[in-house]
């Protein structure tokens, strides 16, 4: 399949990661439906750019907090295009100032654990629905956004816990979706230059990030990581692993936006766990 008959989703695509993901893969000419909770904050305009990048964006107003809601989108995915080649799960809470502050978990808001719901959990929720238009097809990708903090200290346990437990969870989905064709993986980006991030003058860089400055991603390189991913015939023998952006970028000869070559923080993060897939027991 070429990458103009790709249907994907990408949830939480209103700014940030995934609005640069939906970006790359409207680039590829695919069809793109895009959640946020609300569609004049960042939503439809972000379908526009997937329009304006050559492929078709679709905005769906979608809290995934409401399973109601979700399992709507699905039907109207699967009834509008009949089918989904990539699901990117990338909706979450994200509270920056609060995993930022210093001081222990208990000292910070307790609504850092909202993380676990939208982020964790509406991966899932999302998935289950996905699913089944996947195994009908026989083919697909799910993708979970997970990152570094799955295996080193990074925002604490709220953010931690959440990340390592997405990992696992695309290790056990893929066990469950081999027997179908289907493919799930969990995707470590860099750090990202979001809009907020691109946005902050040079001389204003915070000290402590001044030498990874130049090391920051374009959000749209994951997306072409994942379009090519999901393209890749040696797919399955993937499924079910946390792979990093950057290598992925390597084994794909994909450079970020700006023609650098993102690195990998493999050595000073922690590598992710290599998870083969066994034979499920009877």
């Amino acid at each position: 399949m070429s990458s103009k008959n790709l249907v994907a989703v990408v949830t939480g695509a209103s700014r940030g990661l995934g609005r640069g993901i939906a970006r790359a893969l409207g680039s590829k000419k695919a069809t793109v439906y895009i959640t946020g909770r609300d569609l004049h904050n960042g939503l439809q305009a972000a379908a526009g750019e997937i329009t304006a990048a050559g492929g078709t964006g679709i905005a769906v107003q979608c809290d995934h907090r409401d399973d109601s809601q979700v399992a709507a989108f699905f039907a109207q995915v699967a009834k509008n295009s009949g089918r989904l080649d990539i699901l990117v799960n990338n909706a979450a809470a994200v509270y920056p100032d609060a995993l930022r502050a210093p001081g222990g978990f208990w000292e910070k808001p307790l609504a850092l654990v909202d993380m676990i719901d939208v982020g964790l959990r509406s991966a899932y929720v999302a998935s289950y629905h996905a699913a089944p238009l996947m195994v009908a097809a026989k083919k697909g990708l799910i993708a979970n956004i997970s990152f570094y903090g799955a295996v080193s200290y990074f925002h604490g346990p709220a953010y931690g816990a959440t990340k390592a437990a997405t990992d696992k969870m695309s290790f056990d989905m893929a066990i469950d979706l081999k027997p179908h064709g289907v493919s799930a993986v969990s995707i470590w980006p860099g750090f990202i230059r979001t809009e907020i991030i691109a946005a902050i003058p040079a001389d204003k860089v915070p000290p402590e990030l001044a030498q990874l400055w130049p090391l920051f991603e374009h959000p749209e390189f994951t997306g072409l990581v994942i379009e090519a991913l999901s393209l890749d015939p040696a797919l399955a023998e993937l499924s079910g692993q946390a792979l990093i952006g950057a290598e992925l970028g390597e084994r794909y000869g994909i450079l970020d936006l700006d023609g650098k070559r993102p690195v990998s923080f493999r050595q000073s993060m922690g590598a992710p766990r290599s998870f083969p897939i066994p034979e499920v027991l009877q």
